[in-house]
């Protein structure tokens, strides 16, 4: 089932670069000293980036056609596709989770990374997004790895811990309802073996969580959890600035409890 590989070569519209875009900028932070200018992503160099970017064909025209349908941005981009793929192959992963679906542009990386006899649970309420997702698995030849719960994602994590599962799989994935990342989070450590791979998409949120001018529902939820993450000592993490944001959490050894006295 593996599908054949191709570097892509613009064929994804990059972003429209700001006006006047610098090539490079200075961070702002805190104490002033970071020691190196950040590169600005403008879609000249995104371009290029993508231009450098494995995609198998079998993705390509499911990106496509995901184009074609509403919500089309709630897709994860090429190059984290790619480092999806990458993680799950250079971490060993053989059970992973995906929280949100969607039409299954990253659990399709994920599911090509996998051994033969690995499982990945897909998350999703949505049946047609569903369809199309379970369409480009079998057109891979990845079906077979893939189990699809078509229920609430809580609901479907829920029954994995009831089942006995927590502590059997290596990695997770959310992508979902932004509003719920902490509840998805918190049943995803709980899924998650000590060492294995918890991440999570979306953490940047176009750049509104830097804003202080923005307060909606959803801004204020991912601002709030990023603060909760930041500050939790059960992970390690980095927030790594592909496509929207994405955490890279690595789930630690539980505290021993101490002796009784």
């Amino acid at each position: 089932g593996a599908a054949r590989c191709r570097c892509l070569a613009g064929s994804v519209p990059p972003p429209p670069p700001p006006a006047s875009a610098p090539r490079a900028v200075d961070p702002v932070v805190e104490d002033d000293v970071v020691n190196k200018q950040m590169t600005q992503m403008t879609g000249e160099l995104y371009s290029y980036l993508l231009s450098k970017t494995r995609e198998p064909e079998v993705m390509r025209e499911l990106r496509l056609r995901t184009h074609e349908l509403h919500g089309s941005r709630m897709q994860v981009t090429p190059e984290q596709a790619a480092l999806l793929r990458l993680l799950v192959e250079a971490t060993g992963v053989r059970r992973a989770i995906e929280v949100g679906v969607f039409t299954g542009y990253s659990s399709l990386a994920m599911a090509l990374g996998l051994p033969e006899g690995g499982r990945l649970v897909a998350c999703d309420r949505d049946e047609s997004s569903m369809a199309v997702a379970r369409e480009f698995w079998e057109r891979a030849g990845v079906s077979h790895l893939v189990d699809a719960r078509l229920a609430p994602a809580t609901d479907t994590l829920d029954a994995l811990l009831a089942s006995g599962e927590a502590g059997t799989y290596d990695l997770a994935f959310i992508d979902a309802d932004k509003r719920g990342y902490q509840a998805y989070f918190e049943r995803c450590l709980e899924l998650v073996r000590p060492g294995g791979l918890v991440l999570v998409d979306n953490l940047l949120w176009y750049g509104r969580v830097a804003d202080p001018a923005t307060d909606d529902r959803v801004t204020l939820a991912l601002r709030d959890f990023n603060d909760a993450l930041a500050a939790d000592a059960r992970v390690s993490f980095v927030i790594v600035p592909i496509g929207d944001g994405m955490a890279i959490c690595r789930v630690l050894q539980p505290t021993p409890a101490a002796p009784a006295s």
